[in-house]
């Protein structure tokens, strides 16, 4: 039995670099600036925390051995109770390391602060007067994620693109339950919820396609919530927003209301204009006519009230409909009335792996986004 347990351990030693060999160290190889950044920070917390680590574990083996019952060399002494030297580097050396992580921690939180506009491309190269960032309005749906390009006038589902070593501004906000929007080679996770904004500040550095997903686990469709982030150049990036509107089709409130719907594994869409405030909208639960905006209600708040007039907005503020008649226990709604827990499950929830999930139906309309085909 020892020498079969022993076998074991060795294959497992031998299997342990094969396994690895298969994972996606994204994390640790990033491409653009902030990520970057934030992966030396892992190296320096994990160095710094290691100074102290590794000789403890040193030790502890060294004191198991030294001190071993067998070992009638080692020096017993039942009198001892105390060592100024050895107290002053116990309590030393951690200190020094919590010292150097709190400093160190300091520093990049606030120079990675997500809300910060990017002061630099690359360690290189600083952002100058004349540098122009691109934003990016982003909406947390059920179960896909629509992506609206305010400066170009176009909107895209489950893809995004922009410019290499161009500052990123994204805008985020969600439709009903909480998100996390992130893409690991470009920084780190942000969190999509309804009625606020949250946002950040990104570069990517390198031409290529990189994943992106939800990092916040978010209902039935959850694991199919991924989209591709596709870092150009300048010139390729101009054939791609001339693409989308050259095969999308109008997103409009009337529009958003079918692409807001519960669905899954939704395919890449394009749509080539979008209305005017539409995003200010979803951002203010007022999609749906008659809906009373969140900053409207807020600024009626401000201003002390409507008085007596506030019965007759009652019904413009329920963003809340769970107890609505047509809503099974516990079922929530979005600002828009759709609710998150239909009758009908939502199309593409648990398809079977045939399911053409991957498929790109460009330039779709907007009532087709919840019509996958059967395999």
């Amino acid at each position: 039995m020892p020498r079969l347990m022993k076998l074991i351990r060795r294959l497992s030693a031998l299997a342990l670099p094969l396994a690895l060999s298969g994972c996606d160290l994204v994390v640790m190889s990033p491409s653009g600036d902030i990520a970057t950044q934030q992966r030396d920070l892992i190296i320096v917390s994990v160095v710094l925390m290691l100074l102290i680590i590794i000789p403890v574990i040193c030790l502890t083996f060294y004191f198991a051995w030294h001190y071993r019952r067998s070992n009638i060399n080692a020096k017993y002494d039942p009198e001892w109770h105390h060592s100024t030297r050895l107290e002053v580097v116990i309590w030393a050396a951690p200190l020094a390391i919590i010292i150097a992580l709190g400093a160190v921690t300091w520093v990049s939180t606030h120079r990675l602060d997500p809300y910060r506009p990017l002061d630099r491309i690359d360690a290189n190269r600083p952002v100058t007067p004349e540098t122009k960032p691109i934003t990016i309005e982003v909406v947390a749906l059920d179960w896909k994620w629509l992506f609206l390009y305010p400066e170009q006038g176009i909107a895209t589902v489950n893809e995004i693109a922009a410019p290499i070593d161009t500052p990123i501004e994204f805008k985020i906000t969600g439709s009903t339950v909480m998100n996390s929007f992130y893409i690991p080679a470009l920084a780190g996770q942000i969190y999509a919820m309804p009625g606020m904004q949250t946002k950040l500040h990104a570069v990517m550095n390198k031409e290529g396609v990189y994943e992106g997903f939800s990092a916040n686990y978010s209902g039935d469709g959850f694991s199919g919530m991924r989209f591709k982030f596709h870092g150009m150049s300048n010139d390729n990036f101009g054939q791609w927003v001339a693409r989308v509107k050259g095969q999308g089709s109008a997103l409009n409130r009337d529009a958003y209301l079918k692409l807001e719907r519960p669905s899954s594994r939704v395919p890449v869409t394009y749509f080539a204009s979008v209305e005017n405030g539409l995003y200010d909208a979803i951002l203010n639960l007022c999609v749906k006519p008659g809906q009373m905006c969140a900053n409207e209600m807020m600024h009626i708040d401000m201003m002390g009230g409507a008085g007596k007039d506030s019965h007759e907005n009652r019904k413009r503020l329920e963003y809340d409909t769970r107890w609505a008649a047509d809503s099974g226990p516990g079922a929530t709604h979005p600002a828009t009335g759709h609710g998150a827990k239909e009758p009908t499950q939502a199309e593409g929830v648990n398809a079977p792996a045939g399911a053409p999930a991957g498929h790109e139906g460009h330039g779709a309309a907007p009532d087709q986004l919840n019509t996958n085909p059967k395999p």
